[in-house]
């Protein structure tokens, strides 16, 4: 077969391919519901391609003793491409906190669409594993990607191994410069409202024995572009805030601190989140519910719920997503 031949047999496949697509892209610009089935699919399937992706690259990438660089390979990959498919962007306000490191940065949890805005803030100096449960280790494709880019996997059935990998994991953020993912609420938290879920004491704990700073992340409340049944483009707006630091402060200054940084983030939130506003003022963080530390670290996780009636709350475990919730 001469050249014109395969590439006509190319172009016809690609043809076949293409027509369904096509057709589904027009009935979804008048179906909301088609175009929120399509615009998900295409979502989950982007995140699919790139853990493949992350696979190949991160084996050749550990080949090269650069295993930390991979984060921000991949996370740059998926986000410049879902950018473009979805239509959802980000706009990041104090971006230059990112070059804080090492340090342990937290963000809010909202869904899996926040690998959109963990993926547009990760940077080549805030070079970033991430902690995650350790069952995602046998996540096909996901789980070796994790593995081979320097996730920390947590026992959360063994207090015992999670704090002795929280001792590694402050080791070796010390010993290479590296800072970690975290988002301390947890689970994800979906509402109209906005507002945050009381902290867990995981990553205070991890930047007060690794001597780090904590540097807040905050994304506006996108519940409105995105929640049962709609996923709309637009614009997040991100707040990277000051770091806030923990030299010299002891575990009995944790409760302090998880209070100090659970209310900077929730003024940013309210701040670029609009309107969109929250029942409890800043100030009146509950810190007894903030900082009651469970016997296991799985113990105070909240179960699995579901959006109510009138879409006002959804609160989840996030199974088989790119990150999973730390402690």
């Amino acid at each position: 077969m001469n050249i014109i031949g395969i590439l006509m047999a190319l172009t016809l496949r690609l043809a076949y391919i293409s027509l369904p697509l096509y057709l589904l892209k027009l009935m979804s610009d008048r179906s909301p519901i088609t175009r929120y089935y399509f615009r998900l699919g295409v979502y989950i399937s982007t995140m699919g391609l790139c853990s493949v992706w992350g696979v190949i690259a991160s084996i050749a990438m550990t080949l090269m003793g650069r295993r930390y660089d991979i984060n921000f390979i991949v996370a740059r990959t998926f986000y410049g491409v879902i950018s473009k498919l979805i239509g959802i962007t980000c706009t990041v306000d104090g971006e230059h906190h990112l070059d804080t490191r090492p340090a342990v940065l937290v963000g809010n949890h909202q869904s899996m669409l926040d690998i959109i805005f963990l993926g547009r803030c990760d940077t080549p100096l805030s070079t970033t594993p991430f902690m995650a449960k350790k069952e995602l280790v046998w996540t096909p494709l996901l789980g070796q990607y994790m593995l081979l880019s320097g996730a920390v996997f947590v026992d959360r059935s063994s207090n015992k191994n999670a704090v002795a990998a929280l001792a590694a994991a402050g080791a070796d953020m010390k010993t290479r410069g590296i800072s970690l993912w975290m988002f301390p609420e947890g689970t994800r938290h979906s509402s109209k409202e906005s507002d945050l879920l009381p902290f867990k004491k995981g990553a205070f704990h991890l930047a007060v024995q690794a001597g780090v700073p904590i540097v807040p992340i905050v994304c506006e409340n996108y519940w409105e572009l995105y929640h049962s049944g709609v996923l709309e483009p637009g614009n997040l707006k991100i707040k990277v805030l000051p770091p806030i630091p923990t030299d010299g402060l002891t575990t009995a200054d944790i409760p302090d601190l998880i209070t100090r940084t659970r209310d900077a983030m929730l003024v940013a939130l309210r701040e670029i989140s609009g309107d969109r506003i929250g029942s409890d003022a800043a100030g009146s963080t509950p810190a007894a519910s903030a900082i009651e530390l469970p016997e296991t670290p799985t113990a105070s996780l909240p179960g699995e719920s579901r959006e109510v009636s009138g879409g006002e709350t959804e609160a989840s475990e996030d199974e088989g997503v790119l990150v999973d919730r730390p402690l």
